[in-house]
């Protein structure tokens, strides 16, 4: 099948397969995949125009309704999370969209930016698996494969904290400096085209201590709303003179062929995630993360 925008030609059968092996493991940690798409993308399949951002975010509105429908089914969707995440994110990837087709329109630019972005993500959640072990006695509750209550309970917010309990425990964050680090994502997130799930769930997890079983229900939540946002940015772009110049719009057909793949594997990632442990979560990503971050550097 020959795919216009992206000007490549490959078996229909490729996309979702790879998508749905990709979101099945990353959706456990409130990942849709997008950020390790992107890399096959560019690299494998030789897609590189500005398009290939849009293009993800398309898999994004594809793919994650899946995974949401799950979570929230399980009583695991965190709404005042969830809201404030979107609130901060969504003028960020506005901005981080512009970005992207203004000053990172050469490939080369934009690999050197996303290896970054992946390895400073993949060095905080090697530092938060280290130091789990040291906080072993109270995040045990986390990893245990067999717990028979996930349910969230008593979520609430106000301008000063943001909190809600789980397993027991309740759990608080500045809701300020939530919203701060929410609008920085969407700006990363934005340039990149992945909505910043894969950027906001390492901070939730190693900065503010949340336990990352209750934080992937908004984190998908999030870069589902910030991706259409995305989407639609990306299209009126694509009909100015910028859209003249260089692909803007998304490749519909790439988009979602690899956003029917991730809606399976999401939704399958999101009803297995209560059997697999915090740490092992963690180190999967982080593994992902630093492989793609380290052929971006070195191999590319």
């Amino acid at each position: 099948m020959y795919f216009p925008v992206a000007d490549i030609e490959l078996s229909p059968l490729l996309p979702p397969l790879i998508a749905c092996a990709i979101s099945f493991f990353t959706s456990m940690a409130g990942v849709s995949g997008a950020f390790l798409l992107l890399p096959f993308q560019v690299s494998v399949l030789g897609f590189d125009s500005p398009a290939v951002s849009s293009t993800n975010h398309l898999f994004n509105v594809v793919a994650i309704p899946g995974g949401i429908y799950r979570y929230i089914k399980e009583g695991r969707m965190v709404w005042p999370l969830t809201w404030v995440v979107v609130i901060g994110t969504l003028p960020g990837v506005i901005a981080g969209v512009l970005i992207r087709v203004i000053y990172m329109p050469s490939p080369k630019v934009f690999k050197i930016f996303v290896a970054l972005v992946l390895l400073y993500i993949g060095v905080k959640l090697c530092i938060d698996i280290v130091k789990q072990k040291k906080n072993r006695a109270k995040r045990e509750r986390a990893d245990k494969s067999k717990a028979t209550d996930f349910t969230i309970s008593n979520a609430k917010i106000n301008y000063h904290s943001l909190q809600y309990s789980f397993e027991g425990v309740v759990y608080r964050v500045n809701t300020l400096s939530l919203f701060t680090l929410s609008l920085i994502v969407g700006l990363i997130g934005g340039i990149y085209g992945i909505g910043g799930g894969a950027i906001i769930t390492p901070f939730l997890v190693s900065i503010y201590r949340l336990p990352i079983h209750t934080v992937a229900g908004a984190s998908l939540m999030g870069t589902f709303i910030t991706s259409a946002t995305g989407v639609l940015f990306f299209q009126i772009l694509a009909s100015t003179s910028l859209g003249e110049m260089t692909q803007i719009g998304p490749d519909y057909r790439l988009g979602l062929l690899f956003g029917a793949g991730g809606l399976v594997g999401i939704y399958l990632g999101a009803r297995m995630q209560r059997f697999f442990s915090e740490k092992l979560i963690k180190t999967i990503l982080a593994a992902a993360l630093l492989f793609t971050a380290a052929k971006y550097l070195f191999f590319s």
